[in-house]
């Protein structure tokens, strides 16, 4: 059986950047490593842009252990080329897969760069990456990405994707600059993406220099790790409904990925049947509708290769909306087997086999050969 992978990613080589990126902007904001040592350890290189270090709470005993646990090496090669991304998706059984970035998002949020910068870097991967899922752009969708350190900026930004052909964007679920997903200054946004058929993936991360839940508490990999992927969904979701998003634009399409499934159920009971309720005089006019029912009428979620609970997530928001996404070429996640997928989940082997393959359709058309 060959699957759909609705979370693969690339690694982006240092090259590109001074490639694809305006040379006067490379020139004052350079993407590069640093290498250190610690003990006689050669800890893994630390990006920096310009003189900015590129992760946040990246501190030596995290370096350590990085370099001191079992390296993917090969797969992170692989993932440097569109050639050698197809050489690992016929590897694993993956038919199509969703491409998104790696350090890119952390450069293009990154709270320190200029509006200006931050656009740039964008733009310079959206070129790029056309250019990797070239060899098949049939078996390699790629996601582009906005920089929203300039909501005023956002409109125009979607329509170049739209030119360039793209029909997803992949957005981080924090605040940006001070903006949730619902503020009114995303309002054009969202109304260019409805207008040009794009759909939003949401992908969260550790590490961000920005407002990620936890980062203002916590310093450990553990903690921080436990709170940038789960929790800001939660929260991405309610932002989104605070905004009347899903009210507004009704036809675009939210993916919630690498968070888990298993708190879509607490998440829309708890908002359902607590929170909704409780003063229905001051939700009647942005939530006409239960979350539940926004839930199931506009988004997606990725479960968890061994995730528990999702009968009852199938349940709350039905079989069709249920995906599949490995993390590839990521350590926090475990390589997979398709046998693994179908016989060891907390789900029926045919609900798992529409994750796998038909419901990722219903966000890009198309078919299996």
């Amino acid at each position: 059986m060959k699957i759909f992978d609705c979370d693969r990613h690339v690694m982006e080589p240092l090259f590109i950047w001074e490639k694809y990126l305006d040379n006067k902007i490379y020139q004052q904001y350079p993407v590069h490593f640093k290498h250190h040592t610690h003990d006689n350890v050669d800890l893994p290189p630390t990006y920096y842009i310009g003189s900015e270090p590129i992760l946040k709470h990246w501190h030596k005993a995290i370096q350590l252990e990085t370099a001191l646990r079992p390296q993917n090496s090969s797969a992170r090669k692989l993932a440097m080329s569109g050639l050698g991304q197809l050489q690992s998706m016929d590897q694993d059984g993956v038919d199509k897969a969703f491409i998104f970035p790696t350090f890119t998002g952390y450069i293009v949020n990154h709270e320190s760069l200029p509006a200006e910068v931050s656009c740039a870097y964008a733009q310079a991967y959206n070129r790029w990456i056309l250019d990797y899922c070239m060899i098949d752009k049939s078996r390699l969708i790629p996601a582009a990405i906005v920089s929203r350190h300039d909501p005023k900026s956002l409109s125009q930004q979607v329509q170049l994707i739209a030119q360039q052909g793209f029909k997803l964007i992949t957005i981080r679920p924090e605040p940006i600059h001070g903006y949730h997903l619902g503020d009114a200054a995303y309002f054009d946004f969202w109304q260019t993406c409805q207008q040009h058929n794009i759909n939003i993936a949401f992908h969260g991360g550790t590490h961000l220099h920005g407002q990620t839940i936890g980062s203002d508490r916590f310093e450990s990999r553990f903690s921080l790790h436990a709170c940038s992927h789960a929790l800001e969904a939660q929260v991405a979701f309610l932002s989104l409904l605070e905004g009347n998003v899903f009210e507004l634009y009704p036809n675009i399409k939210f993916m919630f990925l690498e968070a888990g499934a298993a708190w879509v159920p607490y998440w829309l009971w708890r908002l359902d049947n607590i929170c909704y309720p409780e003063f229905p005089a001051l939700v009647k006019d942005k939530l006409p509708k239960k979350p539940s029912d926004y839930f199931k009428n506009n988004c997606y979620v990725s479960f968890e290769s061994g995730e528990p609970c999702l009968e009852e997530v199938v349940k709350w928001i039905g079989r069709d909306k249920l995906l599949f996404g490995s993390d590839f070429p990521h350590p926090d996640h475990q390589d997979f087997s398709i046998e693994e997928l179908t016989l060891g989940q907390s789900l029926s082997t045919p609900d798992i086999k529409r994750a796998l393959q038909q419901n990722p359709l219903a966000c890009v058309g198309g078919s299996f050969a």
